[in-house]
C-alpha cells in the first residue's frame, strides 16, 4: 500500500497563543545562541516541557512520537495524524504531520524537515535526560548526525522566567487559592476525599476558562488527602471519608498552557491532639523561616542547611520527606523538572531575579505514633531585583485551618 507519509493540515485558524510573538522569538533566539556556541546544525526536542516552551504546543503522546525541530532559520513541530489540525493551530512556527502507514514515518518527518533546511549531516542537539536509548539510536541512524546533549543548557534558560511567564504564574497562584477556598467549603465529616477533590478542580478549571478563554482546559487536578493518606506528597484522592480529628492535606494544581502552580496546606477536621499541634507548629516555623531565606543571592543548598537545623533541634530531621522547594514554569506531575533549581542539599544554584521557586517543607510521622500524618505547607515566591514577592495568599497554620469546631 503506497499512501502518503506526511501531510500538512492547516485546518481552521491559528488560535490565540499563550505568549506574544516577541516572547516566543526571544526564547528561540536564546536557543539559537546555544546552538551556535555548541556548533549545532539543529536541535530535536522530544520532551513535553521543551516542545511546549519553544512552540506553545503541548502534545498528548498516547504511544506516539512528537518532536520540535529547530534550525537556524525554522521551528517545526512534528505531530501524529491522529491529532489532525490541532497541533498546527497551536504551534508557534511550522507544523508537519506524519501518518501511521509506515512505522518510521515520525523519523522520516524529522529527516524531511531537516532536509528542507539543507541539513543532511552534522551535529544535532537532543535531550539526553528525556530521549530513551532506543529512540536516540534510531534518530542517529536515520539522520546520520552526531547527537549532542543540550538538556542542561536549555534547562538553565528556562529557570529564569520572562515577565509574560511570571504573569501566567501569578494567575495560576491566584486560581490555586480559589481552588483552596472551594476545598475548604466542601469539607465536612463523612465526605469522601474524591468529592472534595472534584470541588477544588472544578472551581479552578472554571476560573482558568474565564481568564484564558483561548487555552486548552487540561491537566488541572487536586490531591486531597485525609488521615493516613496524608503521609505522601503525591497521594491521589481515594474514597476514604473525612473523620473527626483527621489531619487533612489540601493540594491544588491549576495548569495553564503547560504551566504549573500549586497551593498546599495542612488542615484539621476537629481539634488536633497536643502532639499534632506541636508538629504542625514546628513545620509552620520552618515554613516561615524558609520564606525569609528565599531572596536574590541566596544559595539553594544554604537555605536547606539552615532549615535542617530547625528540624534537627526538634528531633524531626529524620521525618523530613523531600527537598524544600523547586522551580516553576513548564511542569506537571507527568513531565518537566528544572532540576538545577531545587532547594536541596546538593544544589548550589544562586537565586537571581526572574526565578520562581516554592517553599514547601514537609514532615511525616507514621501511623500508630503520636501526631501521625503528613504536614506540608507551600507558597510560591517570585525573585526580584531587591527582594521577593509571595504570590500565594491562602492562609496557613493552626490559627486559620482548624475546621469543624
Amino acid at each position: 500500500m503506497n499512501l502518503e507519509r506526511l501531510k500538512d493540515i492547516p485546518n481552521g485558524e491559528k488560535v490565540r497563543p499563550t505568549f506574544s510573538a516577541e516572547e516566543m522569538e526571544s526564547r528561540l533566539t536564546r536557543l539559537r545562541k546555544v546552538m551556535a556556541d555548541e556548533g549545532l546544525d539543529a536541535v530535536l526536542f522530544t520532551s513535553y516541557h521543551n516542545i511546549n516552551y519553544y512552540s506553545d504546543f503541548l502534545y498528548t503522546s498516547f504511544g506516539r512520537n512528537y518532536y520540535l525541530v529547530v534550525t537556524p532559520e525554522s521551528s517545526t513541530t512534528v505531530s501524529a495524524n491522529i491529532d489532525a489540525g490541532m497541533p498546527w493551530r497551536r504551534t508557534f512556527g511550522e507544523n508537519v504531520v506524519y501518518t501511521d502507514w509506515q512505522r518510521d514515518n515520525h523519523l522520516y518527518a524529522v529527516q524531511q524537515v531537516l532536509a528542507k533546511q539543507g541539513i543532511t549531516g552534522g551535529r544535532l542537539g537532543v535531550e539526553d535526560d528525556h530521549i530513551n536509548g532506543l529512540l536516540r539510536a534510531q534518530v542517529a541512524d536515520y539522520t546520520g548526525m552526531e547527537l549532542v546533549d543540550v538538556s542542561q543548557r536549555v534547562m538553565r534558560q528556562r529557570m529564569v522566567k520572562s515577565a509574560e511567564e511570571i504573569e501566567v504564574i501569578k494567575h495560576g497562584a491566584r486560581i490555586g487559592d480559589l481552588g483552596g477556598e472551594a476545598i475548604r467549603e466542601a469539607i465536612y465529616e463523612g465526605v469522601p476525599e474524591y468529592e472534595v477533590a472534584i470541588a477544588g478542580s472544578n472551581a479552578m478549571i472554571r476560573e482558568i476558562a474565564r481568564t484564558f478563554p483561548h487555552a486548552e482546559l487540561r491537566d488541572t487536578w487536586v490531591w486531597f488527602q485525609s488521615g493516613v493518606n496524608t503521609d505522601g506528597a503525591h497521594n491521589w484522592a481515594t474514597s476514604r471519608q473525612v473523620q473527626r480529628g483527621d489531619i487533612l492535606s489540601l493540594n491544588c494544581f491549576p495548569m495553564i498552557a503547560g504551566y504549573y502552580t500549586a497551593l498546599e496546606r495542612t488542615l484539621f477536621w476537629g481539634e488536633p491532639s497536643a502532639e499534632h499541634l506541636r508538629l504542625w507548629e514546628v513545620n509552620v516555623k520552618v515554613h516561615r523561616r524558609g520564606l525569609e531565606l528565599i531572596k536574590p543571592g541566596a544559595v539553594c543548598k544554604d537555605i536547606c542547611t539552615e532549615l535542617n537545623e530547625i528540624y534537627e533541634a526538634e528531633g524531626l530531621l529524620p521525618n523530613r520527606t523531600f527537598g524544600y522547594g523547586h522551580s516553576f514554569g513548564v511542569l506537571s506531575h507527568y513531565y518537566g523538572r528544572e532540576a538545577g533549581l531545587e532547594l536541596r542539599e546538593d544544589i548550589d544554584t544562586v537565586l537571581e531575579p526572574g526565578m520562581v521557586v516554592s517553599m514547601e517543607p514537609m514532615i511525616m510521622v507514621p501511623e500508630g505514633l503520636p501526631g501521625a500524618g503528613g504536614y506540608r505547607e507551600h507558597d510560591i515566591l517570585v525573585v526580584g531585583e531587591d527582594g521577593v514577592e509571595n504570590i500565594t495568599k491562602f492562609p496557613f497554620g493552626p490559627e486559620h485551618n482548624i475546621l469543624g469546631v
